[in-house]
């Protein structure tokens, strides 16, 4: 999910059955983010998931000599917190803690600044070591110049089995972005895994090489008349921040995949204002189009179900079969240098289990 003053995302159950060097299945189920318009919130991915279709798996050969789906399946040794217990402390809806916020200076943080907490909280705020061994695993498998927009690592808590992490604009600049991850939500190293990559597929798709952000949209992001002024102008795919490039990855993957007669009918459920409405309209949805997303997130918003695709693309084997779902995942297929990103990624995580 991504987040645009804040920021978070998406869990999933992982079955694998492999031979060294063919890559099975690697998630059964699978549930990103909700990300109502960007500009105002950030991208979250929900707790937890609910069963899901995958994209069928042909074979495929995973880098460093090992399959990708043995690498997840070993991913314990890397990054677990299941002695931690659970804050007491009940949240209401909405109600959230920055416990910590890091500056980022390239694969290092720095200067925390610490934030009003309950005294629930108190543990978890003061945890450097977990604080640091999040972040030392997510610059451990996002290549560093994949990344060095990033100015801020924001460690939070909405409570357990809520959002696990976002990705949002920095309040700083407009062409800045901010990483989130709720440290009580980090227990299971795999769905830690692939909400992280989920959350970078909203960086590679959203920065702003690809989106070049809206100075008017950043510095008011009330004020729907610049926002509706915005898009009114955008020729292309419009996500909040402003107006895709025509080249860009999600242009290309709305132009593709999001006709209009779907666009329209998704509009009219985005539109839903009450919370319940909306989920139930939005299950209709995608039960109605359900060949048509790699998981039921997917058809949260076109960021969302090209982040959900990624995610997919990057820690599944190649799919076979003819359902939209699985071009949505053969899509990154198509461009060299995200075939080579997903070999680097997947270098990166393997290479976790040698330390």
């Amino acid at each position: 999910m991504k987040r645009f003053l804040p920021i978070f995302f998406l869990l999933f159950l992982v079955s694998l059955s492999l031979a060294c060097g063919v890559a099975s299945e690697i998630f059964d189920e699978a549930t990103p983010t909700s990300a109502p318009r960007p500009t105002k919130k950030p991208t979250r991915t929900p707790l937890p998931p609910s069963p899901t279709p995958i994209p069928t798996s042909t074979r495929d050969n995973c880098p460093n000599g090992e399959c990708i789906t043995a690498c997840v399946n070993k991913l314990d040794s890397i990054v677990s917190r299941k002695n931690k217990k659970a804050p007491r402390h009940e949240f209401d809806q909405d109600e959230e803690y920055t416990l910590v916020t890091y500056e980022i200076e390239g694969d290092e943080i720095a200067n925390p600044e610490r934030g009003k907490i309950i005294s629930s909280l108190k543990s978890y705020q003061t945890d450097t070591k977990a604080q640091r061994q999040l972040w030392d695993y997510f610059a451990a498998i996002i290549p560093p110049e994949q990344r060095n927009f990033l100015t801020h690592y924001l460690v939070f808590t909405d409570g357990e089995d809520n959002v696990l992490a976002s990705v949002a604009q920095s309040q700083d600049s407009a062409e800045e972005w901010d990483l989130s991850v709720d440290i009580v939500d980090t227990n299971d190293p795999k769905d830690l895994t692939f909400t992280l990559v989920h959350e970078f597929g909203h960086l590679l798709t959203l920065n702003p090489n690809q989106v070049p952000p809206s100075k008017a949209i950043f510095n008011d992001p009330e004020n729907e008349s610049a926002y509706n002024k915005a898009k009114k102008a955008c020729k292309n795919y419009f996500p909040g921040e402003g107006c895709a490039e025509e080249n860009s990855y999600i242009n290309q993957f709305f132009n593709q995949f999001w006709d209009n007669r779907l666009y329209e009918e998704w509009l009219k459920v985005d539109g839903t204002e009450d919370p319940d409405a909306f989920d139930t309209k939005l299950e209709r949805f995608y039960k109605k189009y359900k060949d048509r997303f790699v998981s039921d997130y997917a058809p949260t918003s076109p960021e969302e179900d090209i982040a959900e695709s990624w995610s997919f693309f990057v820690l599944k084997p190649k799919p076979g079969g003819k359902t939209i779902a699985n071009k949505k995942v053969l899509f990154f297929y198509e461009f060299p240098e995200l075939v080579r990103l997903r070999e680097q990624i997947a270098h990166n995580l393997c290479d976790q289990l040698e330390k």
